[in-house]
C-alpha cells in the first residue's frame, strides 16, 4: 500500500490530500496560524489560494490525528517551523518531493501515479459519500462547475452502483422489479404481440 512505502515527512501530507483535494501549493504553503486545532478547523484567506477565495476546512476524527501528530512532531524537532508539513529535515517547508513520492509509488507496486490525481480522487470520494457538489467545491477550492466536472469522472463502479440503488429504490415502490412492468396495458393501434 502507497502510505506504508512512503517516508514518514510525507504521510501526513498524502492523508490531508487525499481527503481535501487541496492543491500542492497550498498543502505546502500550510502555516500553522492557519489552523484552529481546538475548533479542528484549517482556514485558507482570501489571497492565500489560486482562485482568491478563502476556503474553511473542518477536521474529521482521522485529520486531526494527522495534525495532532504533526504538531507532536514539530514540538520534537531541533527548529520550529511555521509549515504543518515541513520538509524532511523539519527545518522548512517541502519544496520537491517527486523523487519520494516516484519511489514510494514504485515500492507499493501501483505504476506510475501523480501527485495531482488527489484532486480527482477527494472530489469522486465527497460526491460518492452524499456531500452536495457545492460544498464539495468549497471544499477542494474549484471555483467553476466545468472544471470540477473534470475532476468528477463517473466509472463502471458508479455505473454498476447507480443501477442497484435505482433496483433498491424500485422494489421498495413496487415490491419487485417486474412488478413495475406489468399493467401497462395497449395503446390503441398496437397489440399486446408486438
Amino acid at each position: 500500500m502507497l502510505r506504508e512505502a512512503l517516508p514518514n515527512y510525507l504521510k501526513g501530507f498524502v492523508t490531508f490530500a487525499y481527503r481535501v483535494g487541496w492543491r500542492v501549493s497550498e498543502l505546502i504553503n500550510l502555516e500553522w496560524r492557519q489552523v484552529d486545532r481546538q475548533q479542528g478547523i484549517v482556514r485558507l484567506e482570501t489571497g492565500e489560494t489560486k482562485n482568491d477565495e478563502a476556503r474553511t476546512v473542518y477536521l474529521d476524527n482521522e485529520l486531526m490525528q494527522v495534525f495532532n501528530k504533526q504538531w507532536e512532531d514539530r514540538k520534537e524537532a531541533a527548529t520550529l517551523t511555521p509549515y504543518v508539513f515541513p520538509n524532511p529535515a523539519k527545518n522548512g517547508r517541502i519544496n520537491d518531493f517527486r523523487g519520494s513520492w516516484n519511489k514510494a509509488s514504485k515500492d507499493a507496486e501501483i505504476g506510475k501515479k501523480y501527485f495531482h490525481d488527489f484532486r480527482r480522487t477527494a472530489v469522486r470520494n465527497m460526491i460518492r459519500s452524499g456531500i452536495p457538489e457545492r460544498v464539495a467545491k468549497m471544499i477542494s477550492g474549484h471555483k467553476t462547475r466545468a472544471v470540477f466536472d473534470r475532476y468528477n469522472i463517473v466509472n463502471d463502479a458508479d455505473l454498476n452502483l447507480a443501477a442497484q440503488r435505482q433496483e433498491a429504490y424500485l422494489k421498495s415502490l413496487m415490491g419487485t422489479i417486474s412488478g413495475t412492468i406489468r399493467d401497462f396495458g395497449t395503446k390503441k393501434g398496437i397489440s399486446q404481440n408486438g
